[in-house]
């Protein structure tokens, strides 16, 4: 990605917008009362391997079975960070958004995603309790979206190269010979993102617990610059910084990259091919994800989106789409009911009961728990991660 792209694309985040997260949010209060005939269509921007129609494996489709049904006709805006997420949401013309915890706050702040009504999602009961009222879409006791699936960042490696799982992140973040008697230099890979300063925040919890860091997402100055120093050093062992998913499929098949933070469907996606890849949760734990799919607060087609709300719900679609993204579902019985792909065992396989290890993504923002004002709110991080990955 060049310099000039990386500027664009900050850009459009205004900056403005993130820096009022510093104080306090101000959520839109629209909110359906009741759910009439479908308009016809509904637009969703997603994370790849969310909304699948059968176009990448036959196998996997919850999108035609909903259209045939409500008449609903989908389109899918793929987006492959935060950033783009909330860019896409802020210049409008989409009905939802699969969010993850570190846009869903800035969203509800900007006004753009509306309250939702539980009372219209006959299945929001099923939800997993831990999720239903979860803080990154959840304010002031009211809703902002349905949770979808949630998960951790996996390190993804070749099994050529690593006989036997790596034990720390240090693979990707320091300087070191790898297994194979060569250097990791070039041959590792980094997330385009600036949530990635949280996972080099995690790895100082471990390693240099004198920072004094309880959160990778609440730094102050001290603990935020010690966490860029050491993303400047990962900066000169990375390859590419990724944010599209298949690139970086392609580039563990051609283009010799060994390790990298990854998601689980591209770890899936590549042992489906036979490629020699795992993954595993080294020692210093995971970040992770929850994602929420939100309403936005101007959308032309709420009827056909609460009809999705209630679909996503549905245990054949949290099933399959757990074993297609090898993520978690929403719906705990979509592990047990034999309703669609998933069993217990590959929901225990894809981190159920590892809930509470996984620090979720969030905003950071400048009033934390160390105080007032305290922390490195996120409009900084997005700047200065733009000049980490540009070699500043």
């Amino acid at each position: 990605m060049t310099m000039n792209r990386q500027m664009q694309r900050a850009a459009t985040l205004s900056l403005a917008a993130l820096a009022s997260l510093t104080t306090a949010l101000t959520p839109a209060f629209a909110q359906m009362t009741e759910v009439g005939p479908g308009e016809g269509a509904l637009s969703i921007v997603a994370w790849a391997g969310y909304v699948e129609r059968g176009e990448t494996d036959k196998a996997f489709d919850w999108v035609t079975g909903f259209e045939q049904k409500t008449g609903c006709m989908v389109s899918v805006k793929t987006a492959n960070t935060s950033d783009e997420m909330v860019a896409l949401m802020n210049e409008g013309g989409f009905d939802l958004v699969t969010a993850s915890g570190d846009a869903s706050l800035r969203l509800v702040a900007g006004g753009k995603v509306q309250e939702i009504n539980p009372a219209l999602v006959p299945s929001w009961s099923t939800i997993d309790p831990r999720l239903q009222d979860a803080p990154w879409h959840t304010v002031d006791g009211k809703h902002y979206g349905v949770p979808y699936m949630w998960g951790p960042n996996v390190l993804m490696y070749n099994t050529n190269v690593f006989k036997e799982a790596p034990t720390s992140w240090n693979v990707v973040f320091e300087k070191m010979d790898l297994p194979d008697g060569k250097t990791n230099e070039g041959r590792v890979q980094a997330y385009d993102g600036p949530i990635h300063i949280a996972d080099a925040a995690q790895y100082l919890m471990f390693h240099k617990p004198e920072l004094g860091i309880t959160s990778p997402y609440e730094l102050n100055e001290d603990q935020y610059k010690a966490a860029l120093d050491l993303l400047r050093v990962q900066r000169t062992l990375t390859s590419r910084y990724w944010h599209d998913a298949f690139i970086q499929i392609d580039d563990f098949k051609n283009e010799g990259v060994v390790a990298s933070g990854s998601w689980p469907f591209q770890v899936g996606l590549l042992k489906a091919d036979n490629q020699p890849v795992a993954s595993t949760i080294p020692q210093e734990g995971a970040t992770g994800w929850a994602d929420t799919t939100m309403l936005h607060v101007d959308s032309e087609h709420p009827n056909c989106a609460y009809m999705w709300f209630e679909h996503q719900l549905s245990s054949n679609l949290q099933a399959d789409l757990s074993v297609w993204f090898g993520a978690v579902p929403s719906v705990p019985a979509a592990c047990t009911d034999g309703r669609g792909m998933q069993t217990a065992e590959g929901c225990t396989a894809n981190g159920l009961d590892d809930f509470e290890k996984i620090r979720f993504w969030k905003t950071p923002v400048a009033n934390c728990s160390q105080g007032e004002g305290a922390c490195v709110p996120y409009y900084r991080w997005v700047s200065d991660y733009i000049g980490v990955i540009g070699g500043r």
